[in-house]
């Protein structure tokens, strides 16, 4: 009887569980311990959704006091921590200790089952909130600020890229804040807010993902063409970079050096660029960043960034860019234009270096 209430108030969730796990298995995109951590958060989240069911199942029943109090301390353990979790598999760069305020609020609900510091229950086995009740909502709440802020750093400006963001930042908080608006009886529509939030960002991840070229983790070519068809009006300069001399390092030293000397390349472009600028590779060694709504000064001083961040490597590069005043050019013409500075600066390259191409 109660699994089959537990089914119907849970269906939606169960479903989107289901197709999540088995998304999972069949991508190719992810690292494996990340596809780990996201099958621990579901594991995480099917079982939560048993808590609160049961949990609040309880809620009257004076014989049940005991088991509830500790299915409530799990209940409002399990808030914060996983979100931390979520967190800790979404965004990047972060460390064990992000789980420490997480931890701290797990023993205060452990020690509120005999100090009823956090909860307590009262004769009629009533939740009763302590003086500190709100605290795992807001330790949650607090984890999900800082992941959104995460995913807002590194987002590019775009609204492909902002929408997403703004979807999961709203799906979260709702979750969060909708049992206290409307009731403690949709208490279980945080779980399942938090497993269609991160179905969506999976899916926006690996839409990612496919945008990107796994050697320098830069913007691919079909991520360009993509790109430059969005707002095309709004591009005013293309600036085109290539290698100088990578086949000789390929030939001479392998392809292993050759890939280190392009990621080291990308990671001076991106220096460079400091997130203004959208940075393809869109060939071997060929390079192309995208401009809007720019003034020709910054396109001349990003290419002198640019200059100046390679030649403090063993590496060099050539750079071209074509600048539309009025913004008429089309994209293709802005991009011969600027193909063709850069190889007359490549010529002039490979002349004072006596290189015979």
């Amino acid at each position: 009887m109660y699994a089959t209430e537990y089914v119907a108030d849970n269906w939606i969730l169960i479903l989107v569980l289901l197709g999540f796990t088995i998304s999972l298995i069949s991508t190719v995109f992810m690292e494996q311990k990340t596809i780990r951590r996201l099958y621990a958060l579901i594991v995480e989240v099917f079982l939560l959704s048993i808590v609160v069911f049961a949990e609040f199942k309880m809620d009257g029943m004076a014989e049940y006091r005991n088991l509830r109090i500790v299915l409530m301390a799990i209940r409002y353990s399990a808030t914060p921590l996983l979100v931390a979790q979520i967190v800790y598999t979404v965004a990047k760069g972060q460390k064990w200790y992000l789980f420490v305020p997480a931890g701290i609020f797990t023993a205060l609900d452990f020690i509120s089952i005999p100090t009823g510091i956090v909860f307590a229950l009262d004769d009629a086995n009533k939740l009763v909130r302590g003086p500190l009740g709100m605290l795992p909502y807001f330790g949650a709440g607090v984890y999900g600020i800082y992941l959104v802020y995460n995913l807002w750093k590194r987002h590019t400006g775009q609204r492909t890229d902002t929408v997403p963001i703004v979807f999961f930042a709203f799906a979260f908080s709702s979750g969060l804040m909708l049992p206290f608006i409307i009731g403690k009886e949709y208490a279980q529509v945080f779980c399942a807010t938090i497993a269609v939030s991160m179905f969506v960002y999976y899916v926006f991840a690996l839409l990612q993902l496919t945008k990107r070229d796994p050697l320098t983790g830069l913007l691919n070519r079909q991520a360009y063409y993509a790109d430059t068809r969005n707002e095309p009006e709004n591009i005013n300069a293309l600036v085109s970079v290539d290698m100088n001399g990578l086949k000789a390092i390929n030939d001479n030293e392998g392809h292993k050096a050759g890939d280190e000397a392009l990621t080291t390349l990308a990671g001076c472009f991106i220096e460079a660029a400091k997130h203004k600028y959208r940075i393809y590779r869109v060939g071997g060694d060929e390079f192309v960043i995208v401009c809007r709504k720019c003034k020709e000064q910054d396109v001349q001083a990003l290419s002198s960034h640019i200059h100046e961040n390679v030649a403090k490597t063993k590496y060099s590069c050539s750079v071209g860019y074509c600048y539309s005043k009025t913004g008429s050019s089309s994209i293709d013409e802005m991009l011969t234009a600027s193909d063709e500075n850069m190889y007359a600066e490549k010529m002039r390259y490979y002349k004072e270096k006596g290189i015979t191409r």
